[in-house]
């Protein structure tokens, strides 16, 4: 039972030695958002005058992301599949780049060799009685990766949450360095009165014994805050949070009317603060399962009332919605919004919620506007957008017209700009009149 013992002390390494591995020219894979091993990334970094063009894949940074700091381009590229704070002016200034890819379909461009893993870099626990390790906080893409990978060093950190769902046995890391660091945490954002009162109109979208995926922000924050006279709801998301412990511990989350996965939470990854982490290290009820199964439209579309609620920057009048860009930076990127729309759109009385303020800038700008703004990508199209919510009230779109959706979105637009938006949606349609004439 105990074999793995021996080869446990031959893979042991410190970080230095193990980060020895990555050449110039390598893909370098690191683990997820609050799962990247921050002593093998500060490892890595420290080559930097010895290395030149490693690209370094990944999704939401949420440790300083040194490598993508002026100075480091000769060494270091990024590539983001979704971009955050420390790695969106890497990449408007083209020191890194950005792949467009839904979420659950990362782990295909890694197995399938579209994008071939040379090394990656990750977290676990430590491993139990049989040589399994958790994947703590971070299951989505990693799995794929260290499936893949030709070189797989792991930073064994007792402190990492242990939950259940997917492992990884000792055999497949390459490489192992013992070393604990605090997790990092993402505290839940200020909720304003714009964000409760979005939070009120979603939950009036709710039925009982609804599964819920939420995406990242403060609007799905407000969202749980509102649903605390709901009963038996159930979790089946790519990431939950703080929020999400808060009606489970109300008993409000129980997953016992879930379709599939009865009784438990599941998710791919997970970010939050020690409240969260308390939560699910150890908890059977927990599941961490890879990101092309959770995001997996058909998987997801087996819950009944199934409930997706997302975020938008952008909705126009047509209904298109831009999730990702600031006028022609990649703010973002799609992350699971289209997996889950698409998934709840299959789903017995499932419900897709884009949610999003009415206004930007301080006010001075509509977010519900004529047209998305030049050059921005529509991240979710006319053709999958269901419901519609901002602070002003809730805009069904399905099976309408194109001037029906119009005067629906113009109804939940800021006052101040909706006699603009409608004199806009006039001047169009008469210049298509005297076109057609």
């Amino acid at each position: 039972m105990n074999q793995w013992r021996s080869t446990y002390k031959q893979k042991l390494v410190s970080a230095e030695r193990a980060l020895q591995s990555v050449k110039s020219g390598d893909r370098v894979v690191l683990g997820h958002a609050c799962s990247e091993p921050p002593v093998l990334v500060e490892a890595l970094v420290n080559r930097f005058t010895e290395l030149s063009n490693v690209e370094i894949a990944h999704m939401v940074a949420m440790g300083p992301a040194v490598f993508a700091q002026p100075g480091m381009e000769q060494s270091f590229r990024f590539n983001g599949f979704f971009l955050g704070a420390p790695t969106r002016k890497a990449v408007e200034e083209n020191r890194g780049t950005f792949t467009p890819c839904f979420f659950g379909e990362v782990p295909r461009l890694f197995k399938s060799g579209i994008l071939p893993v040379d090394v990656l870099l990750m977290q676990v626990t430590p491993p139990d009685e049989q040589g399994f390790c958790s994947y703590g906080l971070s299951v989505d893409y990693t799995q794929a990766a260290a499936e893949s990978a030709k070189i797989v060093i792991a930073q064994m950190n007792t402190q990492l949450p242990h939950t259940g769902g997917s492992k990884i046995h000792l055999d497949v890391l390459t490489w192992i360095v013992e070393h604990d660091s605090p997790i990092v945490e993402l505290p839940p954002q200020k909720l304003g009165e714009v964000e409760r009162r979005i939070g009120e109109h979603i939950a009036t979208l709710v039925p009982d014994g609804a599964t819920l995926q939420l995406g990242i922000g403060a609007i799905p924050d407000a969202a749980l805050l509102s649903l605390g006279d709901k009963k038996d709801l159930g979790i089946h998301s790519e990431m939950f949070s703080d929020g999400v412990v808060a009606l489970a511990e109300a008993g409000v989350i129980t997953n016992q009317k879930k379709t599939i996965h009865r009784g438990k939470f599941v998710a791919t990854f997970l970010m939050g603060t020690s409240k969260l982490y308390q939560f699910v290290h150890n908890n059977p009820d927990v599941e961490m399962h890879p990101v092309d199964y959770v995001n997996d439209p058909y998987v997801i579309g087996q819950h009944d009332n199934m409930i997706a609620i997302n975020s938008a920057l952008q909705v126009d009048l047509m209904g298109q919605v831009n999730a990702e860009m600031i006028g022609n930076l990649q703010f973002s990127g799609i992350g699971g919004q289209v997996d889950f729309v698409r998934g709840a759109s299959r789903s017995a009385g499932g419900k897709s919620i884009i949610a999003l303020p009415s206004t930007a800038a301080k006010g001075t700008v509509s977010r519900i506007c004529r047209q998305l703004d030049a050059g921005v990508a529509v991240s979710t199209s006319r053709n999958d957008v269901h419901y519609v919510v901002t602070e002003y009230g809730i805009a069904d779109l399905r099976g309408k017209t194109l001037q029906q959706r119009a005067a629906a979105l113009i109804a939940i637009a800021h006052p101040d700009f909706r006699d603009q938006l409608r004199s806009m949606r006039s001047a169009k349609e008469e210049s298509e009149l005297v076109a057609a004439r």
